[in-house]
């Protein structure tokens, strides 16, 4: 079968070819992480843009882990095919947004080039919770994460984000070029905050004067994504290759629904993302607590209880009647502790976010969405058991989804069988659970209690006890048991 490419477009199906000639135009972001995600959602609303209003908007991808995306693509002229399915059935179109990927493993140069270039005004950005190496109590940058480290060592040839963002614009005021504009695009609270004061602490630890003229010229919007993508497999290929006819390395496959809430602050311009579906909001925020507590937050409740209970998929999960309900519940309970939002009703919404769940179509992992989780409970679970516990509202969603992390946290499957926690706390985590063993209140008090990690107010109080109780239901009785008796 032919290999996809921009001498076969003529050729694809009606519809599926991009509505403009991606060589016309120009590259004007770099984006730095380039997986699935990307391509299902900035890469696809930016394709939306480009063919709404056109524009120098093309992206070069960086991957920063493996050389084998850059490669497909490479050999795709950037085409990559996304599929959308639901229950209308799978629609495939070609994205021409990409220009190329780079591969940066041990290779900095290869991304600071691009960095340099004025050309590049705006630099994104998913590369997962663990990897910014930010100190979310500064926030500062975090000179105990391993790329941090490095990078202070050798601020020239970085490896990490915050390194290479720091070093790319060191080199544009070098050159008296004009900054690049930084949109983080990961699950954050105020991400472009955050980002913000990890890259400045780490400029102001060896410049002084660079961190101030990043500080006083470089913007960091603030942004919502939504969209769910599992990783994809040899089935994604072959539907890939049935819906267009060409063989295609690089296919995703993703769900219909797409959210993308910015905070419109871009010095040096912008793709029309708003053709593509994108909101532009003076304050992300809101829309940021309601995602990451409702979605995620239920996300990793399924995760957890989910995959220990036998669930490969979430779909497979929320088909499980008693699981569903406590996903139901869960979603109900983050949204009691959101403030109502101009234009969104949180019933339908999470009324949406359980049919996404459940969506047939889709085969999201649940143990792809229970890694990192030490990242990711601080603002998708106890940040709203805080708003819950303040409110007097009942923390039990809470607790039980917590409870159901901690089980997680264990290692084996309830056949015996062992899994790799994927954690950057990994060792951590360990050492709490070699301590505690099966003592459910010794486990949640040492893993509540690593460093960072939970806010004093849930602590030594209901919250502790009612998960320290749900995870000895949860060892006592199996986890489905569990979710019965949670459920009754």
């Amino acid at each position: 079968m032919t290999r996809l490419s921009r001498s076969v477009l003529a050729q694809l199906p009606e519809g599926a070819a991009p509505d403009y000639d991606p060589a016309a135009h120009g590259v004007g972001i770099l984006h730095l992480g380039a997986g699935a995600f990307h391509r299902a959602h900035q890469a696809a609303i930016t394709d939306a843009a480009l063919a709404a209003s056109g524009g120098d908007w093309r992206i070069a991808g960086v991957s920063l882990r493996s050389a084998d995306l850059a490669e497909a693509l490479a050999s795709q002229d950037g085409l990559f095919t996304l599929i959308e399915r639901g229950a209308q059935g799978d629609r495939a179109r070609v994205i021409g947004a990409i220009d190329r990927v780079i591969a940066a493993r041990g290779a900095p140069e290869a991304v600071l080039g691009p960095m340099s270039d004025p050309a590049i005004r705006i630099v994104t950005l998913t590369v997962t919770e663990k990897a910014y190496g930010v100190d979310r109590g500064g926030p500062d940058a975090d000179p105990a994460h391993p790329d941090v480290a490095a990078d202070l060592e050798s601020p020239a040839a970085p490896r990490g984000v915050l390194g290479l963002l720091v070093e790319g614009l060191r080199r544009r005021r070098a050159a008296g070029h004009v900054p690049f504009t930084v949109l983080c695009c990961d699950n954050l609270p105020e991400n472009g905050a955050l980002l913000r004061g990890g890259v400045v602490g780490f400029a102001r630890r060896i410049d002084p004067d660079l961190a101030d003229w990043i500080a006083r010229e470089v913007a960091f919007p603030s942004s919502m994504v939504d969209r769910i993508t599992p990783a994809a497999t040899e089935a994604t290929l072959a539907l890939a290759a049935r819906l267009t006819g060409f063989e295609d390395a690089a296919a995703i496959e993703t769900e219909p629904f797409c959210q993308w809430v910015i905070e419109d602050r871009f010095p040096q311009g912008r793709p029309d993302w708003a053709a593509g579906g994108a909101i532009f909001a003076r304050d992300v925020a809101p829309y940021e607590r309601m995602k990451l507590r409702m979605l995620n937050g239920a996300h990793s409740l399924i995760a957890y209880a989910g995959f220990i209970s036998g669930h490969a998929l979430v779909r497979d999960a929320m088909a499980d009647r008693k699981l569903a309900a406590l996903a139901r519940r869960h979603i109900t309970a983050a949204a009691a502790t959101l403030d109502p939002l101009p234009g969104i009703d949180l019933a339908a919404y999470g009324d949406e976010l359980a049919a996404r769940f459940a969506n047939p179509a889709i085969a999201h992992e649940t143990y792809q969405i229970a890694m990192d989780g030490s990242q990711k409970l601080p603002q998708r679970i106890f940040g709203p058991a805080c708003d819950a516990q303040l409110a007097e509202q009942d923390l039990r969603p809470f607790a039980f989804a917590t409870a159901a992390w901690a089980r997680y946290c264990l290692g084996r499957g309830e056949a015996g069988g062992r899994y790799a926690l994927r954690d950057p706390r990994e060792a951590e985590i360990a050492a709490v659970v070699e301590a505690a063993g099966d003592d459910a209140r010794a486990l949640i008090a040492g893993l509540l209690r690593l460093p960072g990690l939970t806010p004093a107010e849930l602590l030594d109080g209901a919250f502790e006890a009612q998960a320290a109780e749900n995870l000895s239901n949860m060892l006592a009785q199996g986890m489905a048991a569990a979710i019965a008796s949670e459920v009754a």
